[in-house]
C-alpha cells in the first residue's frame, strides 16, 4: 500500500472493450492518436500507461502486434512512463491472439484477468441510437451471451509463458472471489509479490463500484496479502473519480482514463486521457498526496525497467 503519500497514477491511454466511437468523438484509434494520448497522460502525472490497440481503419479494438508496433516505440521515446500491455483483447479473441503483443514486447508490465464472468456492455444501447460503424451494435448486444473466459489454466500459461519475459503483472479482479484466485497462485507459489490488485469495479457481471464494495475488497486483500500488495481501483463511468479518490484515502493507488470513463464530470465528455489525470492528480494534492513519478512506481512494483524491454528496439 501507499506509505508516504505516493500514489501511482495508471492511465488507460486507448480504450479497451467498454467503448465504441459512438458514444465519443475523442477516443484515440490511429497509432498516433494513441501514441499523443499516452505521452500526454504521462505529461500530465501519470507513471503507468495501461494499452490496448485499435483498427486504425475502423477503430475495432484489435490484439495484433504490427498495431502495437506503430505507437509503442513512440510512446517509449516521448515518455518515461511504465508500459502496460492488454492481455484482454477484444471479445472472442483466443488467448494466443490476446497474448501476441505482450510475447513480442515483453513488457514491464501486463494485465492479468484473474478470472471468467459475464461481461455486459449490452446496457449502453439503451442510450445509443446511432454509430459511427457497422460492427458497433452487434459488439455490444453480443455482450448478452459473451464469457470473458480467463480460465485457472489460461491463467497458469499466462505466468508461465509471459513472466519468463520478466513481466510482471496488473491483477485484474472483478469480484471478491478473484482475490481468492490471486492467493491461491501465491500460496502455490505461481505468483510472487508484490503484488499489484487492480480492482475492477462496475462492470456488470462483476462487482458493483460501491463505497461497502471497495471497503470489502481491501479487507479481504489485508488478510490474504498483508504488506505484500498494492492495491489500485477502476470505478467504471461515473464511478471513475469517486473510487479512485477512496483507493488514494485508503492508502492505495488510482486508475483513470476513457477507458473506463469517457467523462470528465457530469454531462462533459472528456477529450483527453490527460484532462482525466489531471483532474485525479489534482485532488490528490488537495488530500496531502503527490502522484509517484515512473521511478517510483518501478520500486513499489519491483518492475525489471524499460531497458529490459523490447519496446525501443
Amino acid at each position: 500500500m501507499s506509505s508516504k503519500g505516493e500514489v501511482v497514477i495508471v492511465s488507460c491511454a486507448v480504450t479497451g472493450a467498454m467503448h465504441v466511437p459512438a458514444q465519443t468523438p475523442h477516443l484515440p484509434v490511429t497509432p498516433e492518436q494513441i501514441a499523443a494520448a499516452a505521452v500526454g497522460a504521462a505529461g500530465a502525472g501519470a507513471a503507468i500507461l495501461h494499452l490496448h490497440a485499435r483498427d486504425p481503419e475502423d477503430g475495432r479494438p484489435t490484439a495484433d502486434p504490427e498495431v502495437f508496433a506503430r505507437f509503442l516505440p513512440e510512446i517509449a521515446a516521448g515518455c518515461d512512463a511504465v508500459i502496460n500491455l492488454s492481455t484482454g483483447g477484444g471479445q472472442g479473441m483466443p488467448m494466443d491472439r490476446r497474448l501476441a503483443a505482450v510475447r513480442r514486447f515483453a513488457p514491464e508490465l501486463c494485465s492479468l484477468n484473474m478470472g471468467s464472468l459475464n461481461f455486459g456492455t449490452f446496457p449502453l444501447l439503451r442510450n445509443l441510437t446511432e454509430f459511427v460503424h457497422d460492427w458497433e451494435r452487434p459488439y455490444i448486444e453480443e455482450t448478452r451471451d459473451y464469457v470473458f473466459k480467463n480460465t485457472f489454466a489460461d491463467i497458469e500459461a499466462i505466468v508461465a509463458g509471459v513472466g519468463a519475459l520478466g513481466t510482471r503483472f496488473e491483477l485484474e479482479c472483478y469480484d471478491v472471489g478473484h482475490l481468492y484466485t490471486v492467493a491461491h497462485f501465491l500460496e502455490a507459489g505461481v505468483l510472487k509479490p508484490p503484488l499489484f490488485l487492480q480492482a475492477v469495479m462496475g462492470v456488470l457481471g462483476g462487482i458493483a463500484a460501491e463505497a461497502t464494495n471497495l471497503m470489502h475488497m481491501k479487507a479481504v486483500a489485508d488478510r490474504l496479502f498483508g504488506d505484500d500488495y498494492l492495491l489500485s481501483v477502476i470505478g467504471a463511468g461515473r464511478h471513475q473519480t469517486r473510487l479512485a479518490t477512496q483507493s488514494a484515502l485508503l492508502g492505495g493507488h488510482v486508475r483513470v482514463g476513457l477507458e473506463d470513463s469517457i467523462y470528465l464530470e457530469r454531462g462533459r465528455l472528456a477529450e483527453t486521457n490527460a484532462q482525466q489525470v489531471e483532474k485525479i492528480v489534482r485532488i490528490l494534492r488537495e488530500l496531502s498526496m503527490e502522484p509517484a513519478s515512473p521511478a517510483e512506481a518501478r520500486r513499489m512494483l519491483a518492475l525489471k525497467g524499460a531497458g529490459a524491454t523490447a519496446i525501443a528496439a
